[in-house]
Formats: C-alpha cells, sequence, structure tokens
C-alpha cells in the first residue's frame, strides 16, 4: 500500500490541521497529494465540530510545486486510476492536448476552486519555498502566515508556460507586480508579499505553527454561520470583480502553451532551461 503524504490533525477544539507530508520530496504535488488533500478537507467540512482547517507542511520547505519529476503519462493514469472526482472532467488518459488537459483542469483548477469556495475559514501555514503549483495551494486558503524565511515564485515562463493552472497573480499582487513576477520568475520574499497584501503575517519561523494555531483558535471562538457567510460575500466580490472567469480564460492560455511546446520540443514544457528535465522521454508533435 502506498504510504500517505497527506496527514489530518486536530490540534485544539474547533481547529483541523491538514499537513502535507512528502518532505522527503520538498512536498511535491503528484495526483496522489491533490486527492488526500481533497479527502483531508472533506473530512473537516464535513465535521461539524470544525469550525476552522490550517493547511501546513512537513519539512524544511512548503512545497516545491508540480512533480516535474513525473512523466505525463503517469500523472495521466494516476488521476485515472484514483477514479473519484473533484470537479467535472473525466478523459484523462485521452492522447495529445485533450488527456493533459482534463487532467490538470481536474487536478489544480477544480479542486483549487473547491477549496477556495470551502464554507469554512482557511489559513495556509508557508515555510521556507513556495514554487509554482504550491502558490495554488497557499492562495486558495483565505489567511496566509508566512515564516520569515518564505520565499515565493512562478518560474514557469521559463519552461515556456504563462502561468500557473490557476492564475491568481493579479488578485494576490496587483497587475503590474504580477507581470514582473511572472516575466523575471524571480524568487520574492516573505516580506516582500506580506508589503503587497499577499501574505497576512510574517512571524519567525520556530513560531509559525504556534501562531497559525492561535489565530485560528481565536477564529474559532465566532459564530459559525457568521464565519461562513462573511467568507462567502468577500469571495463573491471577487467572483463579480472577474475572477473566475479570468482564471479559466488564463487557463486556456497555459494549455496553448503546453501545444506550443509539443510542437517545438515533443514535451509539454520547454526543457531546456530545467536540467532535471533533460531525462524525461520525448513524446511526437502533439497539437
Amino acid at each position: 500500500m502506498t504510504e500517505p503524504v497527506v496527514r489530518y490533525e486536530t490540534p485544539a477544539e474547533g481547529v483541523a490541521r491538514i499537513v502535507l507530508a512528502r518532505a522527503d520530496k520538498h512536498n511535491a504535488i503528484n495526483p496522489q497529494m491533490i486527492f488526500e488533500t481533497d479527502d483531508a478537507f472533506n473530512k473537516a467540512l464535513y465535521d461539524d465540530s470544525i469550525k476552522v482547517i490550517i493547511l501546513a507542511a512537513d519539512g524544511k520547505n512548503f512545497s516545491a510545486g508540480h512533480d516535474i519529476a513525473d512523466t505525463v503519462e503517469n500523472y495521466q493514469a494516476d488521476m485515472q486510476e484514483r477514479g473519484r472526482r473533484i470537479g467535472h472532467w473525466s478523459g484523462f488518459q485521452e492522447p495529445a492536448t485533450h488527456g493533459w488537459y482534463a487532467a490538470e483542469k481536474e487536478g489544480y483548477v477544480e479542486s483549487a476552486r473547491r477549496w477556495r469556495n470551502l464554507s469554512k475559514p482557511t489559513i495556509c501555514a508557508v515555510q521556507g519555498k513556495c514554487i509554482a503549483g504550491a502558490l495554488i495551494f497557499a492562495w486558495v486558503c483565505d489567511l496566509i502566515i508566512a515564516s520569515e524565511d518564505a520565499k515565493f515564485s512562478d518560474p514557469v515562463v521559463t519552461f515556456g508556460i504563462s502561468g500557473v493552472e490557476w492564475l491568481g497573480h493579479p488578485w494576490e499582487l496587483g497587475a503590474r507586480k504580477a507581470k514582473e513576477f511572472l516575466f523575471t520568475s524571480d524568487m520574492w520574499s516573505a516580506e516582500e508579499a506580506h508589503r503587497l497584501g499577499m501574505v497576512n503575517h510574517v512571524v519567525k519561523r520556530e513560531e509559525l505553527e504556534d501562531f497559525a494555531l492561535e489565530m485560528a483558535k481565536k477564529i474559532a471562538l465566532k459564530p459559525a454561520f457568521a464565519l461562513k457567510l462573511a467568507k462567502e460575500a468577500v469571495n463573491k466580490t471577487l467572483d463579480i470583480q472577474g475572477q473566475a472567469n479570468a482564471i479559466d480564460a488564463a487557463f486556456s492560455l497555459h494549455h496553448l502553451c503546453h501545444s506550443q511546446n509539443f510542437r517545438l520540443f515533443g514535451y509539454g514544457m520547454d526543457t531546456s532551461n530545467l536540467p532535471s528535465m533533460a531525462s524525461v522521454p520525448k513524446k511526437a508533435e502533439q497539437g
């Protein structure tokens, strides 16, 4: 049996903590982690004794992002094998763009939308590096607490992609800073993320777990129904402003980039700037 890569805890009354537990791989995100995270969110959501959910991670880094050491075919097969759906897509093992679009739509966009709209407050505790796909895990949470050593980056433009699947950048950083973040692929500090409003609080590394828990306990004292509707009111405001439609549109552009890279390089990314991908088997032209 495959070892779990997500752990579920109840560290205090009214509080659940979901922990990414693949520290030996820097908590790189694969289908197993996505589905186990969704299972954990479900467990907290449908437990009426839980009022606040913390998303945290073991190890030095919150997450290195997508597990790009795996092949596209393995990712799609894993999505198909797990069977249970988070969103509404299918056809994960269809050839060319069809299969990859389906797998990423389900695994990143649909899961992110579902977690973002959970009817309970969520807090993400980030330490170390939070890269690419890991940004999605953090951004769908209502609050982000970062340790002083936390660093954030979306480097995928370097690899021929317009941005991660859930393009929350303009909403998290503002339009001009979002463009800089994408164009440069720079690693931004917790302090910079806090200054821009992406992060709520920056704390010492050794204080991160306790600070997030104390915040959760404070929120858990509030009436559950009021918390749910306060969250929905803010999320609806973003939706009315166009966030959901913008993210869907950006995902289509994300996959236009994949198709371009398949034609140029035989793979969904430009791997020339990614030494670790040198051994990835290339496929015939796809579209």
